[in-house]
């Protein structure tokens, strides 16, 4: 996020790609159920990934090596399997097994399921099909137990453990085999397809006490601005929790007076947000490379392979790809659960800084190993925890305030409301089943948003 002094928003325009036009489940369960009249726009249209800011496809070339092109249709081909993907894991449902995305151009969508009955109705939605022994809840029930153990016995030499989706297990980042195999046993997995790695990155926070821009802590840490939020009438932004408590002030990379943090929790896990004195205007803007901008329409949550940029206020702009989500980290100063795990870089004084892709907004910076020169690991708090649970709202590009309303007694669709893949809610007395993570925006009412809502 950029967070300036009664800065006016800019967006930059860019020759936008035609939506792909893929195959899909049926529109709605019903067979007299109706479609909304007009034309619907794809899931590219929908997140904006068909119109990508420069610096963000600059970037993209840079990191990932890609050319123009490959870069564009890269977001587009993301932006679309995340629709996909959602629709197959709400029709697979308990037999889902996880879906990532793989390519240059993140052309092959992949989605697991344990029942190879399903295999047809896979390759229809245009995916590549993997029958896998486990499903995606099983592995999510034991990594459970790992996060209970690391509760209970010292974690520093197995700092890293999460599932890995597309190899179907468990993996542990560990020092030695022996601290491994410990972790493993005290989790009661001892038999269990669980991978163990040897590493000597210990990650660590991106907090730097040597000053700079971004935002102070204190007048002594420095840390990066997330996204720009609104709760209620009142401005801030959020950051990562580890950089400041509840009632420590801020200045702004002016140093002058900024605003206070109102809540912030660490470890467990990594968020925070600061409530802003009227001199600073929440914007859309991420700052990207040579002081140019990205907006943020929303905030989608990104496949597994999905390309992912991130802003600091150390090493600036920089882009890599997701690897996994629902990642534990066990830094010195506690463990935290539910973090993604990424291939982009970072140093000191990132933290707290926004991950965006394409131009949803993903998560804050957490932690990490390694460094831009010589590259490395980080890990952000996703974005949507965030807001849900601090009642945050997004200030996204071209925002709008859409009321919710009870309808018969049902969950209505509510713009500000953070919903997970699989929830349902009602809207003008249809029914509507999520696809994607997001927090709803008063402009993705359900009705016009196929990507991120399936009518029932």
């Amino acid at each position: 996020m950029v967070l300036r002094h009664a800065r006016a928003a800019r967006r930059s325009a860019f020759t936008a790609l035609g939506a792909l036009v893929l195959a899909g489940l049926p529109y709605a369960a019903a067979a007299d159920a109706t479609p909304p009249a007009g034309p619907t726009p794809g899931a590219a249209q929908t997140l904006g990934a068909d119109r990508p800011s420069p610096h963000l496809l600059a970037a993209l070339r840079r990191d990932l090596r890609l050319d123009e092109a490959q870069a564009s249709e890269r977001l587009v081909n993301e932006a679309e399997a995340g629709s996909r993907a959602g629709r197959l894991r709400n029709a697979l449902g308990d037999r889902f097994a996880g879906a990532w995305v793989r390519g240059r151009t993140a052309e092959e969508l992949t989605v697991a399921t344990t029942d190879a009955k399903d295999v047809p109705a896979i390759e229809a939605q245009g995916a590549t099909a993997k029958v896998v022994r486990r499903t995606l809840a099983a592995l999510e029930a034991d990594k459970a137990k790992l996060d209970a153990a690391a509760e209970r016995v010292q974690t520093l030499d197995t700092p890293v453990w999460y599932v890995d989706v597309p190899e179907n297990r468990i993996m542990v980042q560990a020092t030695s085999q022996e601290a491994g195999n410990a972790f493993v046993k005290a989790a009661g997995l001892e038999g269990a397809d669980v991978g163990i790695r040897m590493t000597t990155a210990r990650p660590r926070l991106l907090q730097d006490i040597t000053g700079g821009d971004a935002f102070y802590i204190d007048d002594s840490a420095r840390c990066s601005v997330g996204f720009s939020v609104t709760r209620g009438e009142q401005p801030g932004f959020v950051t990562a929790g580890h950089c400041g408590r509840a009632g420590a002030t801020t200045t702004g990379y002016d140093r002058t007076a900024q605003g206070v943090f109102q809540a912030s929790v660490f470890p467990g896990e990594d968020m925070a947000w600061v409530a802003t004195n009227d001199q600073w205007t929440p914007t859309p803007d991420v700052k990207a490379q040579d002081g140019q901008e990205v907006q943020v329409t929303g905030s989608a949550q990104a496949l597994v392979g999905a390309s992912v940029c991130r802003s600091g206020s150390t090493t600036g702009w920089h882009c890599g790809t997701i690897e996994q989500h629902d990642t534990s980290v066990s830094y010195p100063e506690g463990t935290v659960d539910g973090l993604t795990r990424t291939t982009v870089c970072a140093e000191p004084g990132d933290s707290g800084g926004p991950y965006v892709a394409g131009a949803q907004a993903q998560g804050v910076t957490s932690g990490g190993s390694g460094d831009c020169t010589g590259g490395g690991t980080t890990f952000y708090q996703p974005v949507n925890p965030i807001l849900g649970d601090f009642g945050l709202t997004l200030t996204t590009a071209a925002a709008q305030t859409t009321p919710g309303q009870q309808e018969g007694g049902a969950e209505a669709w509510t713009a500000g409301r953070v919903y997970e893949v699989g929830a349902t809610v009602t809207r003008d007395g249809v029914t509507y089943q999520c696809l994607q993570t997001h927090q709803a925006q008063g402009a993705w009412a359900p009705a016009g948003t196929p990507a991120l809502w399936q009518r029932l």
